[in-house]
């Protein structure tokens, strides 16, 4: 039986479900998830957090590492944090945008 294919919007799907304790938001639409690789099962993410010394690094990598390993045919997952280019809430989907009242609508 083949392995199920692997894609980038999956593993992006399946962070969508890790939330920031802090700001009660899934770390896709807070605009952490800086990139993601996907190649024969292998998951390479690069994330960052809304600042250096967030207590919540450790646990919202866990949590990427986690969901994404949970994907069907993901084989192997490496997650980077990284604070380079710094977070802003310029980096935000406007879903979250309109959350957090920065947009109207």
């Amino acid at each position: 039986m083949a392995e199920p294919l692997v894609t980038e919007e999956d593993i992006r799907e399946a962070l969508m479900d890790v939330i920031d304790p802090e700001l009660g938001f899934n770390i896709v639409d807070l605009g952490l998830v800086y990139g993601i690789t996907v190649e024969d099962g292998r998951v390479e993410i690069v994330m960052t957090t809304t600042t250096p010394g967030c207590p919540a690094t450790h646990y919202l990598q866990e949590g990427t590492r986690e969901r994404a390993r949970a994907v069907p045919g993901v084989k192997d997952v490496d997650v980077t944090v990284v604070w380079s280019p710094p977070w802003t809430p310029d980096m935000m989907s406007d879903r979250a945008k309109r959350f957090f009242g920065l947009l109207e609508g």
